[in-house]
């Protein structure tokens, strides 16, 4: 059986790494229905200058890459935070079956905090979603992530 809380640790530790970069600490990974991991992401928006390289792009193109396939089906992503919707759009391209998310985001979230567009039924595909897997701690190091540049006077360019 899958360990979901297992599974996020390893997104968790690739926010650490964009965390260490500057970046905003969001990290993804995308494994197989056995849990074996596939690929890995996390943000890289502001290193690559690019808006789109959010945690669950980056593990897309990744484990595209991986199997040589722009088809993720059977696949699944971990991500520490819950989907905006530009990667609710590349998920469902790309065919990924099942989304489970850390801490909710109440601002961009497209799992149900803001929109939900895993319910819209006109759309081809559909995945399933299941949020606030070890939300705390998901949550934790972007609250200290957002209280540091503040109290550093330091902002997000």
């Amino acid at each position: 059986m899958v360990d979901d809380n297992y599974l996020m640790l390893f997104a968790l530790q690739q926010a650490e790494i964009a965390e260490q970069l500057g970046e905003i600490p969001v990290g993804a990974i995308i494994t197989d229905s056995n849990g074996m991991i596939i690929s890995k992401g996390y943000n890289r928006t502001i290193i690559d200058n690019d808006p789109t390289a959010h945690a669950e792009v980056v593990a897309i193109r990744n484990a595209a890459k991986q199997i040589s396939n722009y088809r993720l089906n059977n696949l699944n992503i971990y991500v520490t935070l819950e989907p905006c919707l530009m990667c609710i759009g590349a998920l469902f391209h790309s065919r990924i079956e099942s989304i489970f998310f850390g801490a909710y985001d109440y601002k961009t979230g497209a799992c149900g905090s803001v929109i939900n567009a895993i319910s819209l039924k006109k759309l081809n595909h559909h995945a399933t979603s299941k949020g606030g897997i070890l939300s705390c701690k998901c949550s934790e190091i972007l609250i200290n992530f957002f209280k540091s540049l503040r109290k550093n006077k330091k902002y997000i360019k």
